[in-house]
């Protein structure tokens, strides 16, 4: 899927996450099916860990962490992914490029699943995402900027 369809995005809020806040605390769970092609995103002051804890998902570990971090006065949007390391499917760097390709989707499903949150502060459309590609092989274990939120909305 390389266009975001909102009739397969699914969202649902736990842990009195709402649209409105809050910010500090606020994480986001995305995970897929590859039969159906649809998103599943959970956005809550925690991560869901009941959508990451199935064997397939935890094989795989295709899933997409997001949380906002607050520095000094600052917000900043931190994304995390599972490149290698552990009990998982696939090579590094097949896993990187895949998640890669991916990825403007996945930003773009997260914003745009969010955007009351975005109506409701502003401000955050301008913050930096950060992208942890975290890996055991120190060539895909990278951090990143990848633009702001008003990209992706």
């Amino acid at each position: 899927m390389s266009v975001l369809s909102l009739e397969k995005l699914h969202v649902k809020y736990i842990a009195s996450a709402n649209s409105k806040g809050p910010i500090k605390q606020r994480c986001y769970t995305l995970t897929h099916s590859d039969f159906t092609g649809e998103l599943f995103l959970s956005i809550g002051t925690k991560y869901d860990k009941k959508a990451i804890s199935g064997l397939y998902t935890k094989i795989m570990r295709d899933e997409v962490l997001a949380e906002w971090l607050k520095k000094e006065n600052n917000y900043s949007l931190h994304v995390y992914l599972h490149v290698c390391g552990g009990l998982i499917i696939g090579r590094a760097g097949w896993r990187d490029n895949i998640f890669r390709g991916h990825l403007p989707l996945v930003l773009k499903s997260i914003c745009q699943a969010d955007i009351e949150f975005y109506q409701n502060h502003p401000s955050l459309k301008s913050s930096p995402i950060i992208v942890h590609f975290n890996s055991s092989n120190k060539k895909y274990n990278k951090i990143e900027e990848w633009g702001t939120p008003k990209d992706y909305l």
